[in-house]
C-alpha cells in the first residue's frame, strides 16, 4: 500500500468509515503482532494485546490529527495495551521465538538469547526505545510521537539504553569466561 493510499484510508477511518480502518489494520496486522510479541513474549497474550489495540484504536481513531502518523499512533496504543497486560500477567519466554530483523542474519540463538535477556533488564522506557528503533526501525521523531516524549528525551534514552546494553552484555561475557 502506498503512502498516499494509506493517508486516504486514514482520513476515511477518522471520518467514521469502519472498512477503511479494517484495511489499515489488515495492512499492519503482522507488524502489530510482532511488536506485541516483543513486549509480552507469549503468542496468546500477544494476540490479546493486538485485539485490545485494534479495539482501542477503533474507539479513538477520530482523535488522530495527523494521518501520516497512523503507524506510530497505533503503536502508541499497542505499547499501552502491552504494558497493561504485563501488569496483570506472568509469562514465560520461549527462546526459539526471539525474532531479530533480517539485517541480523547469522546471529546465533545464543546471541539472540543474550541480547533478549539484556534488553529485558533495561527499564521500560529504554526497552521501548530499543524495540522501536532497532526492531521496528522507527525514526527518532516517530518514537517521540509513539511514546509521547520529546525528541531530545528519546535520543537520551537511546544513548543510555545502548550504554546499559553494552555494560550488561560485557558483564555477561566476563562472567561466562
Amino acid at each position: 500500500m502506498s503512502k498516499e493510499e494509506q493517508i486516504r484510508l486514514v482520513k476515511k477511518a477518522v471520518k467514521g468509515n469502519p472498512d477503511a480502518y479494517g484495511q489499515l489494520i489488515a495492512e499492519h496486522q503482522v507488524y502489530l503482532y510482532k511488536m506485541a510479541h516483543l513486549y509480552v513474549h507469549n503468542e496468546e497474550i500477544a494476540l490479546d494485546v493486538v485485539g485490545t489495540t485494534i479495539l482501542n484504536g477503533y474507539r479513538s481513531i477520530r482523535t488522530l490529527k495527523e494521518p501520516e502518523y497512523f503507524k506510530t499512533w497505533i503503536t502508541r496504543i499497542l505499547i499501552h495495551a502491552a504494558q497493561n497486560e504485563l501488569k496483570k500477567t506472568v509469562y514465560y519466554s520461549e527462546l526459539d521465538n526471539i525474532a531479530l530483523p533480517d539485517r541480523y542474519t547469522g546471529v546465533t540463538l545464543e546471541e539472540k538469547c543474550d541480547l533478549n535477556s539484556a534488553i529485558e533488564q533495561l527499564s521500560e522506557k529504554y526497552r521501548t526505545v530499543i524495540y522501536l528503533k532497532y526492531f521496528s526501525e522507527f525514526t527518532i521523531k516517530e518514537i517521540a510521537f509513539a511514546m509521547n516524549t520529546p525528541e531530545g528525551s528519546v535520543k537520551a534514552y537511546l544513548s543510555r539504553a545502548r550504554e546499559e546494553l553494552k555494560q550488561i552484555l560485557k558483564e555477561d561475557y566476563v562472567y561466562a569466561n
